[in-house]
């Protein structure tokens, strides 16, 4: 891949029903650029799927990570752990050390979720962080949360048809469900409005020749995550792919880079450290990720499975 191809990536997983004119205005490229560069992410495997999926905030769910060394070995771990129907996203780097995502229903879930990795991943000493981006504003600045978002059985069939294919075209979505385009384009942007849906791809970088790492990095108490963030974002990105904050975890970042050489790698470790305000700073390879469906996506095809198909002159509000 290269940085174009990276800057692409970024947008699909934040949008992944970005038109390709929206994609090559924000690019710089054509049309025939973009879809040609989409193309080639997925038949070398990069982007494997565009999904849609209801918005975790919409669920009232939260997102941690739990990271450590393993005592096992991680060959075949991610075959375990991806039966688990919480876990998501399972990353396996140097030194044994072993990254694994899951989304929550509740906070109740964390416990047994470690234990679980405790006992399966022989993690004796596993360091678990709450993603700051999945705590309402209730968690997180003292302030009253919004109501969160309702969704019906239509909304639910709406997802349930982007589920797998999040470009999919409005008029087949209608067709598929039996309502007008007017009333389909109404509830998608309502949808997208409050939050409910989240619109991403599956991403395997790995596919490609390029390095990954993961930084862990511990900012030193004068230094503000909140302000920190947003500079180191405009000055390393689309080297600094992602920024990660936890809410249990004062101003610990984890930050996964992207590189084509070991000496890009070096530059953009000598650039953090050059910034004076980590206390440590520790980069970790990462070798290969895995991601799995949950019980979010259970969730979309339980409620979401169509009713019925219905005559589009009798439309569903």
């Amino acid at each position: 891949m290269d940085k174009t191809d990276m800057m692409l990536s970024m947008l699909l997983l934040a949008d992944s029903r970005l038109s390709y004119r929206d994609l090559a205005d924000k690019l710089g490229l054509s049309v025939n650029a973009v879809h040609k560069r989409i193309q080639s992410l997925q038949e070398s495997g990069i982007i494997r799927a565009f999904v849609a999926k209801v918005s975790l905030y919409a669920l009232g769910g939260i997102a941690v990570w739990v990271f450590g060394r393993s005592e096992t070995d991680l060959s075949k771990i991610h075959e375990q752990l991806g039966k688990h129907g919480s876990i998501f996203w399972v990353g396996i780097a140097g030194g044994n050390f072993l990254y694994v995502g899951a989304y929550l229903r509740d906070v109740y879930e964390l416990e047994p979720l470690v234990d679980h990795l405790r006992k399966e991943a022989k993690m004796p000493d596993p360091t678990v962080g709450i993603l700051a981006r999945s705590i309402g504003p209730s968690e997180t600045s003292g302030q009253e949360a919004p109501v969160r978002p309702s969704l019906d059985a239509l909304d639910y069939q709406i997802v349930n048809a982007l589920r797998r294919d999040s470009r999919k075209a409005i008029s087949d979505i209608s067709e598929e469900l039996g309502v007008t385009t007017k009333t389909l384009r109404r509830r998608l942007s309502r949808l997208i409005e409050d939050k409910s849906l989240e619109l991403t791809i599956d991403w395997y970088p790995d596919s490609s020749n390029d390095i990954m790492t993961v930084f862990h990095l511990q900012l030193k108490p004068t230094a503000n995550s909140n302000e920190v963030v947003p500079l180191l974002i405009n000055k390393y990105w689309p080297r600094a792919l992602l920024f990660e904050l936890f809410s249990n975890l004062p101003n610990r970042i984890i930050c996964i880079v992207w590189s084509r050489t070991m000496k890009e790698l070096k530059e953009i470790r000598e650039g953090f450290e050059g910034e004076g305000i980590f206390d440590t700073m520790v980069p970790n390879i990462l070798y290969t990720g895995y991601i799995f469906e949950t019980w979010r996506d259970k969730l979309v095809v339980e409620r979401g499975a169509p009713s019925g198909r219905k005559p589009k002159g009798r439309d569903r509000k």
